[in-house]
């Protein structure tokens, strides 16, 4: 069901401070907090003793204080200090450590085996915290499970019919697709010439331009729920450069077996001082994906009655072939617990090889 051996993101870098942050990464509940010199700590988040949730004591100096009988835990997870009786510690009061890593303005977590975790190996997300753009993100909880949010992020032509009057053009369903894999990532791309100017682009040409564009949505997957996205529109012809385009972060965390964090981001080069931006950004994806793409997947999640896709036999489309293209990819790491080989193209080549907007040179 899970992959043990990878980085997964536990939380928004912002979201984690001297208070006790609660989150269940792929089953195992975790809290995270910063110590006194900003350094984040990951722990198991059930106590041993009574298992009581250890985000509900208290943060005292670096150790956490069990709110129920007092136990302390240190970064390491072990119980450094008993309050009753004769304060002996068993060998066995001690809560999981987990590796994690601060990047990218993200929290990574390693679950699996602790000699095996490798920072070199998160994907690039550096635009995020790059100074040459201007990030805004967030996190939903979807009632669904990760592979049908991966499915649903791979597969964009859903825009034109889901995103209908926001985000979809009629251009997406007739776009020329490409998909390319290497090691364990996956590039799952779509150029589509020549179509009308979706309506959330409007704002970036000024509101008022009717004229045909081209569009593009390069969307780069990385095992297991690692996806970049770069898209954006252009006047028919002409050099991305001369359009508007964004990064788009779309990493999935699954919390359990039927429900997901979905940490969402946009980092534009455009616009790097007006604030007003972030605000409209958070607008767009809560229109997009709170009110459009969260119902449907939740809905979808519940027809499914805990069967998996193959379970169902679904009809398959020419667009699946990217999320069939993930799923096997996935579905092998998982079998053998083999670690992912990420491609570890950075944000810049990426760029570079799409600036003159053919579609992208293939990484060999």
């Amino acid at each position: 069901m899970y992959l043990s051996n990878a980085w997964y993101v536990a939380a928004w870098s912002n979201e984690v401070g001297r208070a006790l942050l609660e989150r269940t990464i792929i089953d195992e509940p975790v809290v995270l907090y910063r110590k006194e010199d900003g350094t984040p700590v990951a722990i198991g988040n059930r106590c041993p003793h009574r298992f009581a949730p250890l985000n509900l004591g208290k943060l005292i100096d670096d150790i956490v204080q069990c709110p129920y009988h007092g136990l302390r835990f240190d970064e390491s997870g072990a119980c450094i200090h008993n309050p009753n009786g004769d304060g002996k510690i068993a060998s066995k009061a001690r809560v999981k450590r987990y590796p994690i890593v601060e990047k990218h303005d993200l929290i990574w977590l390693w679950s699996g085996e602790l000699e095996l975790a490798d920072e070199t190996k998160i994907p690039d997300f550096s635009c995020l915290s790059d100074k040459n753009f201007r990030s805004v993100g967030g996190v939903f909880e979807v009632e669904a499970p990760y592979a049908l949010l991966i499915d649903n992020l791979i597969d964009l032509t859903h825009a034109q019919f889901l995103h209908e009057g926001t985000v979809g053009s009629d251009a997406i369903a007739g776009g020329e697709y490409e998909l390319i894999q290497q090691g364990t990532t996956v590039y799952s791309n779509l150029w589509c010439p020549d179509g009308p100017l979706p309506p959330a682009w409007q704002p970036a040409f000024g509101g008022n331009y009717e004229k045909p564009v081209d569009q593009w949505l390069y969307m780069r997957w990385d095992a297991p729920t690692h996806m970049l996205l770069d898209v954006g529109v252009t006047p028919i012809g002409r050099p991305r450069s001369e359009g508007a385009w964004v990064y788009g972060t779309d990493i999935l965390t699954p919390k359990d077996a039927k429900t997901t964090y979905y940490f969402w981001g946009i980092s534009q080069n455009y616009a790097l001082d007006d604030e007003s931006q972030d605000d409209a950004w958070r607008g767009s994806i809560y229109q997009a994906f709170e009110c459009q793409d969260k119902p449907l997947l939740e809905a979808q999640a519940k027809m499914m009655r805990g069967k998996s896709l193959d379970e169902l036999d679904p009809v398959l489309l020419s667009s699946d072939t990217g999320p069939v293209r993930c799923r096997r990819v996935l579905d092998k790491l998982i079998e053998t617990q083999a670690l992912p080989e990420p491609a570890l193209i950075s944000i810049a080549e990426l760029q570079n090889n799409n600036t003159n907007l053919g579609r992208i040179e293939p990484v060999v």
